[in-house]
């Protein structure tokens, strides 16, 4: 009998694309929530042993970037405990573990975009837990591959996308942050490159690591936001404002919780270089995304 391939956090943005891109694969053995919390090692370590998959993607992660400060045992449990966890398994029966990291295990200072080699400084709770989580893996001397990416989004779940749809239908006008840059980035796009490095990590064609993995391109919240209310309005969506309604604030002026990166650009050319790759620029998934939602 074939063993499967488990993806945990299968009910996210990204474990539901998995479940699509990875189908060809193998068997999969998708893991809510309802089946595995995250925030219980024991739980994930006998999920694990239970199954003896093939490899482990795990799609899972706390990412409440706010609620992270105040419920920092929970973020540390989910991004840094489970991780470490699931890579001192995959250790012991030799198989490869997908991860999903960020862009907050960077200050957001530097002028340019990040390279893998570029130090990380987290400002926040999440980025921390999240970077925590990337060097236990690392240090588990697991076969293993990480994903960093930003500003991720879908057609389904809670995103930046979404919530700009549904506020753009209910007023009159919005204000976005605009000193803040980055690519969108689609679950969907992520969850192809994982089905294309997947098995070039597994036949040993190319070496595992840390990887940066966002589309291509860049922009702020603020012209995404436009963006989006553009798009929507060709599509035919009943919104109350137009691209010309959002008007640019700063971060000072929208204060939250936990910091944010002013810059999240990454530099994505070793991975595409690693695994033959093209990214997309940010505008085709979104494009893609809105199309889906608005579809009649």
């Amino acid at each position: 009998m074939t063993r499967p391939l488990i993806i945990f956090g299968a009910e996210g943005q990204v474990g539901w694309e998995l479940q699509r891109s990875l189908v060809l694969l193998g068997p999969l053995l998708p893991l809510g929530r309802g089946q595995v919390d995250l925030a219980d090692p024991a739980a994930v370590r006998a999920a694990i042993r239970d199954i003896d998959p093939s490899a482990i993607i795990n799609a899972g992660a706390f990412t409440a970037v706010d609620l992270a400060e105040s419920e920092e045992a929970t973020a540390r449990a989910v991004n840094e405990v489970a991780p470490a966890t699931m890579a001192a398994e995959t250790r012991a029966l030799g198989i490869p573990l997908v991860h999903f990291s960020t862009d907050y295990v960077y200050d957001g200072d530097q002028d340019g975009p990040y390279l893998e080699t570029d130090p990380p400084n987290p400002r926040s709770v999440y980025g921390r837990s999240k970077l925590a989580g990337d060097e236990a893996i690392a240090a588990s001397g697991a076969d293993y591959l990480i994903l960093r990416t930003s500003w991720v989004f879908a057609a389904r779940g809670q995103n930046f996308l979404q919530t700009i749809l549904r506020l753009a239908a209910e007023r009159s006008s919005l204000t976005v942050v605009a000193d803040q840059f980055g690519a969108p980035t689609a679950a969907e796009l992520l969850a192809d490159v994982t089905a294309r490095a997947l098995p070039a990590l597994q036949a040993g064609t190319a070496s595992g690591g840390i990887y940066h993995c966002t589309a291509a391109g860049e922009t702020s919240w603020y012209d995404y936001a436009r963006f989006i209310v553009g798009e929507a309005g060709k599509l035919g969506a009943s919104l109350q404002l137009g691209p010309e309604q959002i008007k640019p604030i700063s971060t000072a002026e929208y204060p939250r919780p936990a910091a944010r990166p002013a810059n999240s650009r990454l530099d994505c050319r070793r991975l595409e270089q690693a695994f033959g790759l093209t990214l997309p620029p940010w505008q085709f998934h979104v494009k893609r995304a809105l199309k889906e939602l608005l579809a009649p």
